[in-house]
Formats: structure tokens, sequence, C-alpha cells
């Protein structure tokens, strides 16, 4: 039963990115509409040079570019390679996210119900860190319209899989995790003002909900990743004097970036870190 199942994981790989190359696609049109307080379902997507509305058949991800050659097919207007690179990009996130929590190890129904659950609120949270990294990196915002649905997409999938699993505990750990990090935030934002923003706040909450949902570990390993990754950032850029020392670099895709090396190595790392100290 389980090498059988096992043998599935490479399938749901592949399907992860696929799933995630489609996906980009309209993380595109999230990121450019959001922002602008526009509705990412209507009016369809059209060349913003001329106005002609896509067509179907130069709107396949990624192939579409490269048969226009990074062009409209009306206008001749480029078509920016941004476009395409979101949606590998996803693409490949999508398939690591399945490398790490793919469903297809698991040996018993309820297993199965409730790992699938999580690897459905994982990709779902990697698409959300997606746009909203790109958005924060266009516009220093972290999106309202993003954040709260995203918050309660993951309360339903997590609270559904903890009960899947017979176990509440996660979940309220996750709800634990998720006014500690959000907490965190809000006294460094009141403590420092201009350091932090709202949105940062509410991401946390987010943030927090997930990792402490998977462990203690992935909460302090992505809580404390945040903060290593723009610090190495922000020293980074202070130096080639791309940015000024206050207020020029956003910290939401840190923060994304430190609690997907959370969900990735915080268990392992923190049972080490416990380890060292004589405590596992």
């Amino acid at each position: 039963m389980t090498a059988a199942t096992t043998d599935l994981t490479p399938l749901v790989v592949v399907f992860s990115g696929i799933l995630g190359i489609v996906i980009g696609s309209f993380l595109n049109v999230v990121v450019y509409r959001v922002p602008a307080g526009r509705s990412v379902v209507a009016p369809a997507s059209a060349c913003p040079q001329c106005g002609h509305a896509i067509r179907r058949r130069d709107n396949v991800p990624v192939l579409s570019w490269l048969v226009l050659r990074g062009r409209c097919r009306d206008c001749g207007a480029p078509i920016s390679v941004r476009y395409p690179a979101v949606e590998l990009g996803t693409g490949l996130l999508f398939a690591l996210v399945a490398v790490v929590a793919s469903p297809a190890t698991t040996t018993t129904a309820r297993d199965t119900t409730g790992a699938v659950l999580v690897f459905v609120g994982l990709l779902f949270l990697m698409a959300v860190s997606v746009a909203l990294a790109l958005i924060d990196l266009d516009t220093h915002t972290l999106p309202n319209a993003i954040v709260y649905p995203a918050a309660a997409v993951l309360v339903v999938v997590l609270l559904g899989a903890s009960v899947a699993h017979g176990d509440l505990f996660p979940f309220l750990r996750g709800l634990i995790g998720a006014a500690v990090l959000g907490g965190a935030y809000l006294v460094l934002a009141l403590a420092v003002p201009g350091g932090m923003g709202l949105g940062d706040v509410k991401l946390a909450v987010v943030l927090g909900l997930v990792l402490a949902y998977l462990g203690w570990g992935p909460l302090a390993v992505g809580a404390f990743g945040a903060f290593l990754v723009g610090g190495t950032v922000a020293i980074v850029l202070l130096a080639l004097g791309r940015v000024q020392r206050r207020g020029g670099i956003p910290f939401g895709p840190s923060m994304l970036v430190g609690a997907w090396l959370g969900i990735a190595f915080g268990a392992p790392l923190w049972q080490g870190y416990l380890g060292l100290l004589g405590l596992a």
C-alpha cells in the first residue's frame, strides 16, 4: 500500500507544476488589477497599447508568448517577459510545494483526506504568496482584498484538515500562532513607526496560522527567517545604493520567503536546535 501510493508522488509534482503555470497566468491579472481596484473577472484581458481583446489562442500560458515572440498580434507592442516568467515561476513553486508536502505518501483514508486539505491549503498559500510579493514590490502595499480572503480560506481549509485527522490541536495551535506572530508585528509597527505597516501585521496573522498549524518549529524558523532574509536583502541593496535607509524596501516578500523556509525546513531545523540544547 505504501509503495503504491508513494509512486504517485512524481505525478502529483508534475500535475502541480502544470496547475501552477495556469494559476500563474491568472496571478498576472491579479497583480495588475487588484492594486488599481479593478475586477479580476471582467473585462477580458486586452492589450494596454491598442485595446484589442486578447484572443483565446493568444492566452495560453507561456506558449502564446513564445509563438507571438513577445509582441501583441494586433499592434506589435512588446509584451513584458514578466508574464511568462510569473507563469513558469509559479509552476516551479507549485511543484516544489508538491515535493515538500505531497499527500501521495499517506496510507489511510483519514490521513489522505487531511493531507490533501493541507496540501491544497499550501498550494493556495503559494499562489497568494506570489501575488502579494509582486504587488508589494510594485506598490509597497499588501491589499486587504487578497489578505482577508486568504485568511478566511486558510481557516476553513486547516479546520477541515484537523477535523479529518480527528485532532483539533493543530488548528488551535495555528490560531495561537496567528495571534502571537500578528501581535509581535503589531508591537513592532507601533514601536517603530514607518518600519512595519499594518499590511505586514495582517500578513503575519495569516502566516502565523499556517506555520503554527504545521508546528512550533515551522513558526519559529519562519518568523526568524523573515528577518534573516529581510536583513540580508537590505544590507545588499543599501551597499549597492539601490534603496534609501528607511522606507525603501517592502518587507512582505521577506516575510513570505521566511515563511516558506519555515514550512520546508522548520521542523528538522527546530529539532536540531533543541538537540543542541539537550532538549530533544
